[in-house]
């Protein structure tokens, strides 16, 4: 857990209005849900890796009514997908959210995470996963970031691997999540009981970050002999190339999965400086396996407090502070002040009455309402209106 500083706090809003302003602007609608929720929300088949559910906060709800397990969110989409299982449901559902999330860690990573979301809920493919994958990018532009890198994969195509290679149910989910965990012995592994596939194996592990032509070398590599492949592939290409024509530019990296078992198709991944700030994908089977009806579903998430540490300063427009000043004692003065300090807030200007630096320049307010501008150094100078010192102001800058 940390504090944050009001410069933090300044370039963490900029991140959510841009958000909510792109969102809003795709049709999505903004939604809230408790930082609290059952702990078995997140324990049912196919939502989180265990991996996640290692690094949960979770405890007896001793005094609540049911006297559950609970846990503080540890992640966004679930208790969204939950929602919609019991508020919504039927037809398509555009979510946004801007949320916090909490991950036990052993070392000085944050515990409590900020990220902005958005949920395509119904049969929206391949528009949906476009359309999320655009959201991002313009919640980004709109924040001046323009060089984000995007990279593609596809979960699916892993799936159809370790089914090739005969495991069991149960030996395919802790292979997929040793995968995700970044562990990329399961490629050397899935060698030894496929060596007729292993020059292909290494094209899948070993090439990272290709461009969409690249869905031809594997298609090469694993038509023919991986035929369970070829679905994944098919929608993997689909997206990329329908990205390529709208003039975004993504690589693929097949075994670029982290994280979430949830995901069924096409998963995105938005980096910059080689620090990912986005990620998201489809997630069709979620709202069944969490005791919903089969609901094809895909969102992503944005990472606001990395973004935010990335973003810096630069592209603040904030206006400066006004300090408004009564000029004399007595409550005359003061009221007249505050007058014009809540003048200038319908203006569009911040302004206070008690401005953070005592000695910065401030417009006065006499009991009378004559107005003047008074320097740092004590100069002093007459003005007719609150607008020409804003005015006079403005030109100084």
């Amino acid at each position: 857990m940390r504090d944050r500083l009001p410069a933090e706090m300044a370039r963490f809003r900029r991140i959510e209005s841009a958000f909510r302003e792109v969102c809003a602007a795709w049709g999505y609608g903004e939604v809230r849900t408790p930082t609290l929720e059952h702990l078995h929300l997140f324990t049912s088949s196919g939502t989180l890796s265990p991996q996640l559910l290692g690094r949960v906060y979770s405890f007896l709800d001793w005094d609540g009514w049911t006297g559950e397990r609970v846990v503080l969110r540890p992640d966004a989409t679930i208790p969204v997908a939950r929602l919609f299982r019991e508020r919504l449901g039927g037809g398509v559902a555009k979510l946004c959210y801007v949320q916090n999330i909490f991950r036990f860690s052993r070392d000085e990573q944050p515990r409590e995470l900020w990220q902005c979301g958005a949920e395509l809920i119904g049969n929206t493919w391949p528009a949906g996963d476009v359309e999320l994958v655009l959201v991002a990018l313009d919640s980004l532009t709109a924040l001046g970031i323009a060089d984000a890198a995007i990279t593609l994969s596809h979960g699916g195509i892993v799936r159809a691997l370790l089914e090739q290679a005969g495991y069991t149910a149960d030996e395919r989910s802790d292979l997929y999540d040793r995968l995700l965990d970044g562990d990329l012995d399961v490629m050397r592994e899935l060698e030894a009981r496929l060596p007729a596939l292993g020059p292909g194996l290494r094209l899948l592990s070993d090439v990272e970050d290709a461009g969409v032509a690249y869905i031809g070398n594997l298609r090469a590599a694993f038509g023919d002999s991986v035929p369970a492949m070829n679905s994944p592939l098919d929608e993997l290409e689909l997206i990329g190339r329908t990205l390529e024509l709208a003039g975004i530019e993504p690589r693929i990296n097949a075994t670029a999965l982290r994280d979430f078992e949830y995901y069924t198709g096409p998963v995105f991944h938005l980096s910059l400086g080689g620090s990912e700030i986005a990620a998201g994908g489809r997630y069709d089977r979620l709202i069944s396996d969490a005791g919903g009806t089969a609901v094809p579903a895909c969102g992503f998430g944005l990472q606001a407090d990395r973004l935010a540490a990335l973003l810096g300063d630069a592209g603040s427009d904030a206006a400066e502070c006004l300090a408004i000043a009564p000029d004399g004692p007595g409550a005359e003065a003061l009221a007249r002040a505050a007058a014009v300090a809540r003048l200038a807030h319908r203006q569009g200007r911040p302004a206070a009455l008690a401005p953070g630096d005592p000695a910065a320049p401030r417009l006065s307010v006499a009991a009378d309402g004559e107005l003047a501008l008074v320097g740092g150094s004590g100069s002093r100078l007459a003005v007719a209106s609150l607008a020409e010192a804003l005015g006079l102001l403005a030109g100084s800058a």
